[in-house]
């Protein structure tokens, strides 16, 4: 009768969503099907939530001579005054004799998410009359983090997050000469590329026309391929199709050729990034004008957590092999 009725429904299963109906999950040659709704992607939540309460950290440094405008970018890249300016209006600016690395950290929060930013920059880059050797101290200050963190990593009692001031990108800025690239930058991108993700790009490039710039970029990509200097996104490390084939287009466009500016000004009555000239407003965030927008893209919205897992696990990695060597030598 009637009293079996309760048992009956409850032999029978839930009823799954549509959306919810067997999914395939890849386990070794054959997939493995579910036979309902298990809740794996919950871990996306779950990773987004932890991210949020802990925050992480992002290291970038900016090399180049000075006047190719490394702090407005910066600013303009986080649009907010985080890279100091070298001299206030007013004041001379002095060229430092040697290079000096400052390192500015400030913690930034957009949205919920916070990020602490750590910008070096470099002054004293390429401003003397004899430059060899300059890269020396850049080199030592990113092998230096590199030391840090091993130190970290290989006591015996580990924090449970080890503070991370890695290098996880170094953009240089090549002076807006129309040519080629000059031996310092090829010396020092060489040098260079082999330890960190370099981003090159082409400083102040409303100096140059739209021709001269096309003309600059293909001779830079031509020295670039010339010498073997293999500059972020790396082929090497492309994962799958669908990555390489987003690499390959930022890599037809590189190197970014920017402008920076960190004053707003009224266009069609909205206000824009821009550079005021009296030809007109050259806006930063439009990519009919430049390629910030191209390079932001790459460095925070794309690529960021890219830059990071390459850092540690070719960089660091390959420093962290060679130190335990040298210290397992007898």
């Amino acid at each position: 009768g009637s009293s079996l009725e309760p048992e009956e429904r409850r032999m029978e299963p839930p009823a799954v969503p549509e959306e919810e109906m067997p999914l395939t999950v890849a386990s070794g040659p054959a997939g493995c099907q579910l036979f309902g709704y298990v809740g794996i992607e919950a871990v996306l939540d779950q990773m987004k939530i932890k991210t949020m309460k802990t925050g992480f950290e992002f290291n970038i440094m900016v090399v180049g001579q000075s006047g190719l405008g490394k702090s407005t970018m910066v600013n303009t890249l986080f649009k907010s005054k985080v890279s100091r300016k070298a001299s206030q209006p007013g004041q001379e600016e002095r060229i430092p004799k040697t290079v000096q690395l400052q390192s500015i950290t400030h913690v930034i929060e957009e949205k919920g998410v916070k990020m602490k930013l750590t910008v070096t920059d470099t002054p004293g880059f390429g401003d003397q009359i004899n430059n060899e050797n300059c890269w020396d101290p850049i080199i030592k200050y990113i092998n230096e983090q590199y030391e840090r963190y091993l130190r970290e990593e290989i006591l015996i009692t580990r924090k449970r997050k080890i503070p991370d001031t890695r290098v996880h990108g170094c953009v240089y800025f090549v002076p807006p000469t129309g040519h080629w690239l000059r031996p310092l930058d090829l010396e020092f991108m060489r040098r260079l590329s082999k330890i960190v993700n370099v981003v090159p790009v082409i400083a102040k490039a409303d100096t140059l026309t739209l021709e001269e710039r096309a003309e600059f970029k293909q001779r830079i990509q031509e020295d670039l391929k010339t010498h073997a200097i293999s500059v972020y996104p790396q082929e090497d490390f492309d994962q799958d199709p669908d990555d390489r084939a987003l690499n390959d287009r930022i890599r037809e466009k590189i190197p970014f050729a920017v402008v920076g500016a960190d004053q707003e000004h009224q266009v069609n009555g909205k206000r824009v990034l821009g550079r005021k000239t009296k030809w007109g407003i050259i806006e930063v965030e439009n990519p009919a004008h430049c390629e910030f927008p191209l390079l932001r893209d790459l460095l925070i919205r794309s690529h960021l957590q890219d830059l990071k897992d390459i850092t540690h696990n070719v960089h660091y990695e390959s420093y962290r092999v060679r130190r335990l060597n040298e210290s397992n030598r007898p």
